[in-house]
């Protein structure tokens, strides 16, 4: 079995930041890639950015490009998501996602472990 639980949320102003967390616990997933999904109210879950177990390799969704970076720590089965100029469109409840192997997949159907979400909130 294989738990997932995301940290970090919470409301900021238009332009902050925020860092979530996600730390992955229980099996050890071979090769895994872990990723971030957000899903907003009355919208679709929709994909944020992935990265390969040890970092190596890393995907992004054009709308967060050049403002979130995510980042992983092996040692520690921890993955990261630092999110910088948030904006009111990017308030949603964000996810982590995880499965093994490669390739990274932004499609959420590939990801079969998922955390309960932490929320972000981007208001003035």
């Amino acid at each position: 079995q294989v738990r997932l639980v995301e940290s970090g949320g919470g409301m900021v102003q238009p332009g902050g930041s925020l860092r979530l967390s996600c730390v992955v616990s229980g099996r050890a997933l071979n090769n895994s890639v872990l990723a971030w999904f957000r899903q907003a109210p009355g919208k679709d879950r929709e994909f944020v950015a992935a990265i390969s177990h040890y970092g190596v390799s890393t995907l992004y969704a054009d709308p967060v490009k050049n403002r979130f970076t995510i980042s992983t720590n092996s040692a520690e089965n921890t993955a990261y998501l630092q999110m910088n100029g948030l904006n009111p469109d990017d308030t949603a409840n964000y996810s982590c996602a995880a499965k093994s192997g490669k390739p990274l997949n932004s499609g959420s159907h590939f990801y079969y472990y998922w955390g309960q979400g932490t929320q972000v909130t981007v208001s003035s």
